[in-house]
């Protein structure tokens, strides 16, 4: 793995050495965009929006738009604008794991300890596991700042990027059900259909069926084949057809199980 990060770890007056490493990696089949007439191969160019002529990686700088006029940036500039975040994610506060709304964490990277750092290191990652506390903090990267926890995991700490809470949307806006009426066989007949559903959490249980399936028609296209066209059409179940639906859900196995077993 190559380091995305280095930089230090501020723990009170400590400062902990320590590289970060994408814990992530896309799975996505890489699909390339062609020309649907003679399947040639689309590119993007970087063009000058004045010349029409292609622009060079190294002749590019990034601006802001300020006042109708842009405003070119260098790589000094975006270090001038906090340099000690740049180098150092100072823990600013400790909180509890579970007080953190899923809905702000993003993107999440190993935390190895750089040379001259492990005993500091192991230290913050035991602190951290005996107390069940995260600690929260700021750093800069790719020139952008992002909220960060850190976190004990099974032998190591793990960082991830938090979205700020002026990122995260209002749900006030979501036309959703009111005075909505339900039986009590209803409630009753949906608890026994999760109870029924109900297994301990295994990731390794869940495949991405869907590239599968991708991958076969791509095969069967280059080998000359048609594939076959399934069609689905999907019946929403009406309001007064609820108790039936859950009943008749009750005697069918479910399938994340049965990928387990």
């Amino acid at each position: 793995m190559r380091a995305i990060w280095s930089g230090s770890i501020g723990f009170g007056l400590v400062n902990i050495p320590v590289k970060l490493f994408s814990a992530t990696q896309d799975s996505r089949l890489n699909l390339d965009m062609l020309d649907s007439k003679n399947g040639a191969h689309i590119k993007y160019l970087r063009v000058n929006e004045n010349t029409g002529k292609e622009v060079p990686w190294e002749q590019i700088k990034k601006g802001y738009l300020y006042n109708d006029e842009y405003v070119m940036l260098e790589d000094s500039d975006f270090e001038a604008a906090s340099p000690k975040r740049t180098k150092i994610i100072e823990i600013e506060s400790f909180v509890v794991e579970n007080e953190i709304d899923d809905i702000f964490f993003e993107t999440s990277y190993f935390i190895e300890p750089a040379k001259g750092g492990e005993k500091a290191y192991e230290l913050l990652y035991q602190t951290l596991s005996k107390t069940g506390k995260a600690g929260l903090g700021r750093f800069v990267l790719r020139s952008q700042e992002h909220l960060a926890v850190v976190r004990p995991r099974d032998k190591y700490l793990l960082l991830q990027q938090l979205r700020f809470a002026e990122e995260v949307r209002s749900s006030e806006d979501l036309n959703l059900p009111k005075g909505i009426k339900l039986d009590k066989k209803e409630l009753d007949m949906a608890t026994e259909l999760v109870k029924q559903y109900t297994t301990k959490f295994d990731i390794s249980a869940y495949k991405d069926d869907y590239k599968a399936e991708l991958l076969k028609i791509i095969k069967a296209k280059a080998s000359g084949k048609k594939p076959a066209v399934k069609k689905l059409e999907v019946v929403h179940t009406k309001s007064d057809n609820l108790f039936d639906q859950l009943k008749a859900s009750l005697g069918k196995p479910s399938t994340t199980k049965k990928r387990a077993s």
